[in-house]
C-alpha cells in the first residue's frame, strides 16, 4: 500500500458503486483511510451486523468512521435518480464519485446471448451514465467534484485467449464517455477522469482462475512486470484523481496495467 495521503479528502464526501467488493472496496477502505465520509453502493455485498436498514434501505456505521451501506440497481434510471435525491437531502453533493461497478461474460462473439450482451453494457456503461449523470447534477450545482469511471486496459485492446467482446466494448465506451463528460463540465467546476486497470487480483479473477489456471500463465507472460496487480495499486491511482493532487487532470484515462499495453 502506497503511503501517499490526500489531507483534501478529509471529510469529503465520496459515492462509489461496486463497493462491496474488489476494486471499489479496496478505494473504500482508503477513502476512509483519508476521513473521507463513503456511501457503498452494492446490489450485492453483505453488509454484515451494521444494524437494520432505515426506511430507504440505507444501513449505516458510525463512530472512527462515516460510512452508509445502500442497494441500488445502477442499470434502472428511476432507482438511480431517487438515491441522487436522497444524497442531496442527507449530505448534500458528493464531492467524490467512484463508478467501479462491472461484470464480464466470457464467451465467443457468435455464441454471445443478446440477454448477456445486454447486461454487460447496460451495467458497465448505462449505469455509469446513469450515475454520472444523476450525482454529476449535484455537482454541478455546487460547482465542485471529481468522478472517477473504471474503464479497463480491455477497452483499448481486444483481451487473449478469453474472448468478451461485450466487456471489451463496454469499457471502451466507458472511456470515451468519461472524456465526453470531462469536456463538457470541466468548465462548471467538475473533473471527470478513468482509470483503466489491466488483470487485478480481485476474488472474481481469483475464481475464474482456479477454474481455468492456464489464463494466468498467459496472462503473466504478457505483462511486463510479470504479475497481477492488486486492488490496493489500483485504489491509490483512483484516490489520486479523486483529491486535489490531480486538479490539472481532466479527461484523462490512466493505465494501471503493468505495462500490458506496451507491446
Amino acid at each position: 500500500m502506497t503511503d501517499a495521503t490526500y489531507p483534501d479528502l478529509d471529510c469529503k464526501l465520496a459515492v462509489v458503486t461496486g463497493g462491496g467488493r474488489g476494486i471499489g472496496l479496496a478505494t473504500v477502505r482508503r477513502l476512509l483511510d483519508q476521513g473521507a465520509r463513503v456511501i457503498v453502493v452494492d446490489l450485492n455485498m453483505t453488509v454484515g451486523d451494521v444494524g437494520q436498514a432505515d426506511a430507504d434501505g440505507w444501513q449505516s456505521v458510525s463512530g472512527e468512521v462515516e460510512l452508509d451501506f445502500v442497494r441500488v440497481d445502477v442499470t434502472d434510471p428511476d432507482a438511480v435518480a431517487e438515491f441522487a435525491r436522497i444524497v442531496a437531502e442527507r449530505h448534500g453533493a458528493p464531492d467524490v464519485v467512484l463508478n467501479a461497478a462491472g461484470i464480464v461474460r466470457s464467451a465467443s462473439a457468435e455464441e454471445m446471448s443478446a440477454a448477456d450482451w445486454r447486461q454487460v453494457v447496460d451495467i458497465n456503461l448505462s449505469g455509469v451514465f446513469y450515475v454520472s449523470q444523476a450525482l454529476g447534477r449535484l455537482m454541478l450545482d455546487a460547482g465542485r467534484g471529481s468522478i472517477v469511471n473504471i474503464a479497463s486496459m480491455s477497452g483499448a485492446i481486444s483481451n487473449y485467449p478469453q474472448k468478451q467482446s461485450s466487456y471489451n466494448a463496454s469499457k471502451a465506451g466507458v472511456a470515451h464517455l468519461s472524456r465526453t463528460l470531462a469536456g463538457e463540465w470541466a468548465s462548471r467546476g467538475v473533473r471527470v477522469n478513468s482509470v483503466s486497470p489491466g488483470y487485478i487480483a480481485t476474488d472474481l479473477t481469483a475464481a475464474l482462475l482456479e477454474r481455468e489456471p492456464e489464463l494466468g500463465v498467459t496472462w503473466r507472460e504478457r505483462t511486463p512486470i510479470g504479475r497481477l496487480g492488486t486492488p490496493d495499486e489500483v485504489a491509490s491511482v483512483i484516490l489520486f484523481l479523486a483529491s486535489d493532487a490531480s486538479s490539472f487532470v481532466v479527461g484523462t484515462d490512466l493505465v494501471a496495467d503493468g505495462g500490458y499495453t506496451v507491446w
